[in-house]
């Protein structure tokens, strides 16, 4: 079974996902991993002893399979962001790495402080903190111009970030983007500690934008060599407590002389050694405890293996998912069951519904659809509670308000989520597509329904599950499973018009709820590589211009919805009002059937002697591991 590595959602006009069934962000979704929410009790887990300086932490991996060679300015994949965040790459703004609702919460990094924003809203001043500095082989003090060429290569077509659409906000980021501006007109920097950015409206969510690796300082006189999509991945320079492993040894006089760090091979392993001119003073207190002296990735194509290395105590984790028998044999097992770590994370899991294609352009078989659903049963094919739980809604709970309401939240309840048959037969009596009113989906497009499944483990699991709750209301589908990567792009590809999909899953970009209105913004929809698989916000226009269907009786659209929303400061106000969106979309438009809210499950070797769960990138939380180099092999 593969883990959740949100692979990178890449964007085609607006924003893509791209993600992998052995590979998703926002980014949306590679199955080596669940992305963020919280699992109860918050906080470090010290195994049985106490926290450590020293030695390496050892990770195995099926593959590095960073979207964008490590690139900073490119990357969408989780792993990657938890790499650069945790231990590479500061940001003004960042978080504490720690578990739970305090995980999502944003902290001064880099800046002295989150301000206040003035002019409305539309001004945004961060003073950066003394004494930080670049490691090897600058060593030089970060300044506020290498924040401000960060945001140019985020803007520049040729680096492809995959997330730019985040900071078209920014006054004169588009101009810059299209070759029509020599700067970024809304960044100023009046002097070396301090940036201001200038945005074309409010956006409550602007800081935690400034949390995203790709607007981490980069300096010009390397950046500037590897303008080109994943270049500058082997070449990164450290602003956090490591950095790849080789720095020292680059020569940064010209870009004739620079030559990949060694400690990075995209397709052996990548290592990371502590930076010296890192000061832990200018860090929040406790963010990044930085324990081992060093990291080591290693490629390993044979999963089992990486699981027996972990058993012996060879290696102390792994960036892909444990498999089903192995996290039973640990959980049966008294000893050892405190070595599995399972951490509800902001993802979802869901069925995807196409709104202009037959029979799910009628809202009453999508409601049927959710009702009858056994997603208790999908969960089980997954492996159980260990991998998620029972979802009821599109937003992760942790990103919405911290009430009974959201808790309890169910619009489509059934026991043990095993589906309500009479309920489902109910609704669909109301649909046009149940001639006979007898609760059956009876027209012609009800008969052959083209559903696409991934056909890597647990997916083919979940099939014959899928197939049976759908035939309970008179849906018989044709079941096309795929690659993981062809399946994304199918259902991306509009001009197909795919029915309905059981292969996606999303994760969080950022802390916000933001990152999952953007996958029903009708602004965003793009005949390729596009995220809004439901075609939620389509007019007949736009429908005509990327190859979609348009039912005659329209298609509803949340535009404004989110526009609202998007507009209110962090708070009370704000969450409620994604709380009502969110309401919006399970009950008066009903694009997906979310069926688990899923979990990232490590499994720890032997020597670990502390782990924490990094909540804002759903990962291990690197800053706060540390190892007991004696029980290591």
């Amino acid at each position: 079974m593969t883990r959740r590595r949100r692979r990178a959602l890449a964007l085609a006009s607006a924003l893509a996902l791209v993600a992998g069934g052995v590979v998703v962000a926002g980014c949306g979704g590679d199955d080596n991993k669940a992305a963020g929410t919280t699992s109860g009790g918050g906080g470090a887990t010290t195994d049985g002893g106490t926290a450590t300086k020293g030695g390496t932490y050892r990770v195995g991996v099926s593959d590095l399979g960073y979207s964008n060679g490590f690139d900073p300015s490119a990357e969408y994949t989780a792993v990657s962001w938890q790499i650069q965040r945790n231990l590479m790459v500061r940001t003004l703004l960042g978080y504490r790495f720690t578990e739970g609702p305090t995980g999502n919460e944003p902290v001064p990094d880099l800046a002295t402080e989150i301000p206040t924003p003035t002019n409305g809203g539309k001004t945004w001043t961060f003073t950066l903190k003394d004494n930080v500095k670049f490691g090897a082989p600058l060593n030089r003090a970060i300044t506020s111009k290498d924040i401000a060429y960060s945001f140019e290569r985020l803007a520049n077509p040729k680096v492809a970030a995959g997330y730019a659409f985040y900071y078209t906000d920014i006054v004169g980021f588009q101009a810059f983007a299209d070759g029509k501006a020599k700067t970024i007109s809304g960044i100023t920097t009046p002097n070396a500690k301090t940036i201001v950015f200038n945005l074309t409206k409010p956006l409550g969510d602007f800081i935690y934008r400034l949390t995203m690796p790709a607007t981490g300082p980069i300096p010009r006189e390397v950046g500037k060599c590897f303008e080109q999509s994943g270049r500058y991945g082997r070449y990164v320079i450290s602003s956090g407590p490591y950095q790849i492993e080789g720095a020292d040894k680059l020569n940064p006089a010209s870009c004739a002389t620079m030559k990949p760090i060694s400690g990075f091979n995209p397709v052996r392993s990548l290592s990371l050694v502590r930076n010296p001119m890192y000061d832990a003073a200018t860090d929040v207190e406790t963010t990044r405890e930085s324990n081992p002296d060093r990291f080591t990735w290693t490629v390993n194509t044979n999963s089992k293996d990486i699981f027996d290395k972990i058993d012996a105590g060879e290696l102390e984790g792994s960036q892909d998912a444990i498999p089903a028998d192995v996290a039973r044999r640990y959980l049966r097992d008294d000893a050892l069951k405190d070595r599995v770590k399972p951490r509800v994370d902001d993802g979802t899991r869901y069925i995807t519904m196409n709104l202009t294609e037959a029979p799910f352009d009628d809202i009453h078989v999508r409601k049927a659809v959710n009702l009858v659903m056994d997603k208790g049963g999908l969960l089980r094919a997954w492996g159980g509670t260990t991998y998620g739980e029972v979802g009821t809604h599109i937003i992760p709970s942790s990103l919405l308000p911290a009430t009974d309401e959201v808790a309890n939240y169910d619009p489509y309840p059934s026991p043990d989520g095993a589906g309500d048959l009479a309920a489902a037969m109910a609704e669909m009596k109301l649909s046009a597509y149940d001639k006979d009113k007898d609760g059956l989906c009876d027209a012609g497009p009800c008969k052959g329904t083209l559903l696409i499944n991934r056909n890597v483990d647990p997916y083919p699991k979940m099939e014959p599950i899928l197939v049976e709750s759908l035939k309970k209301i008179g849906i018989t589908p044709t079941v096309r499973s795929l690659p993981t990567g062809s399946a994304y792009t199918l259902i991306q590809t509009v001009a197909k018009k795919i029915p309905i999909g059981a292969n996606p899953i999303w994760g969080k970009d950022y802390s916000d709820a933001s990152t999952f209105a953007v996958l029903f913004d009708g602004r965003n929809l793009a005949p390729t590589n596009n995220s809004n698989y439901s075609l939620v916000g389509i007019t007949a226009a736009k429908a005509k211009e990327i190859g979609a269907s348009y039912p005659a009786g329209g298609v509803p659209n949340v535009d404004a919805d989110i526009d609202k929303c998007n507009a209110l400061p962090a708070g009370d106000e704000r969450l409620e009002c994604w709380f009502a969106f969110d309401k919006k979309l399970m009950e008066e438009v009903v694009p997906w059937v979310p069926y688990f809210a899923s979990k990232n499950t490590d499994l720890l070797g032997p020597a670990v002697t502390k782990w924490d769960f990094d909540q804002s990138a759903g990962e291990t939380a690197y800053s706060k591991v540390a190892v007991d180099p004696s029980k290591q092999k």
